[in-house]
C-alpha cells in the first residue's frame, strides 16, 4: 500500500528489512547496541561486523543508546548506506509512557536521517516483537510519527517493512484509519 503525503511516498510492504535498498534501514535496538534477537540480529548478522564494531565505538563515546534516542552506523555489508539504531519500549501495560517513548524512537529515526541527508528510509514494526508492544497501536503511533514529520519535512520515500502478512494487514488498517481523519 502505497500514499502520498505531500512530496514523500509512504510505502508498505512486507519484506525482511535487511534486504531494503533505501538511502537508510532501521534497527530495532536494544540499549546495548551489541546485536540481540529479531530484528536487531538480523541486521548485525547481515552487516556483518563492520556495524558491531561501530555500535562498540557509540558505546564507548556514550555508553549505549536510551530508550527513545537512535544513533547512526554504516549499512556494513547492505545495500542500504547507513543503520539507524533506535531502541523501543518494552511494552508494560502502559503505564510506565510506553506510547511517547515509541514515538520518541520514530520521531529520533527520522530527525536522524534528516540530518544525515538521508532520502529514503526503511523501518521494521518497533517494539512489538519480543518487547510485546500491541501492534495495533504501535502501527498507529508508527504511521502518524512519520505523518507529522514528513508534513514538515520531506523525503522522497518512507517505507515500513512488515515481517509477517498479518502486520502488514493491521498497518494498512491504521493507515487507512489516519488518512481517513484528514
Amino acid at each position: 500500500m502505497e500514499k502520498m503525503i505531500g512530496k514523500t511516498k509512504l510505502n508498505l510492504i512486507q519484506g525482511d528489512i535487511t534486504l531494503q535498498e533505501t538511502d537508510a534501514i532501521v534497527n530495532a535496538a536494544n540499549t546495548g547496541l551489541l546485536g540481540g534477537g529479531g530484528v536487531d540480529g538480523a541486521i548485525h548478522r547481515a552487516g556483518g561486523p563492520k556495524i558491531l564494531e561501530e555500535c562498540k565505538k557509540i558505546r564507548a563515546k556514550q555508553g549505549g543508546c536510551p530508550t527513545g534516542e537512535a544513533v547512526i552506523t554504516s549499512g556494513g555489508n547492505m545495500a542500504t548506506g547507513y543503520v539507524i539504531h533506535t531502541v523501543g519500549p518494552v511494552w508494560s501495560g502502559g503505564n510506565r509512557n510506553e506510547e511517547q517513548l515509541l514515538r520518541n524512537a520514530y520521531y529520533n529515526s527520522l530527525n536522524l536521517a534528516k540530518e544525515n541527508g538521508i532520502k529514503s528510509i526503511s523501518f521494521p514494526s518497533i517494539s512489538t516483537g519480543v518487547y510485546r508492544f500491541p501492534i495495533d497501536k504501535a502501527a498507529r503511533i508508527a504511521l502518524t510519527t512519520a505523518k507529522e514529520f514528513i508534513q514538515e519535512y520531506s523525503f522522497e520515500e518512507v517505507r515500513f517493512v512488515l515481517f509477517s502478512e498479518k502486520d502488514l494487514q493491521v498497518y494498512e488498517e491504521a493507515l487507512k484509519g489516519l488518512m481517513s481523519v484528514e
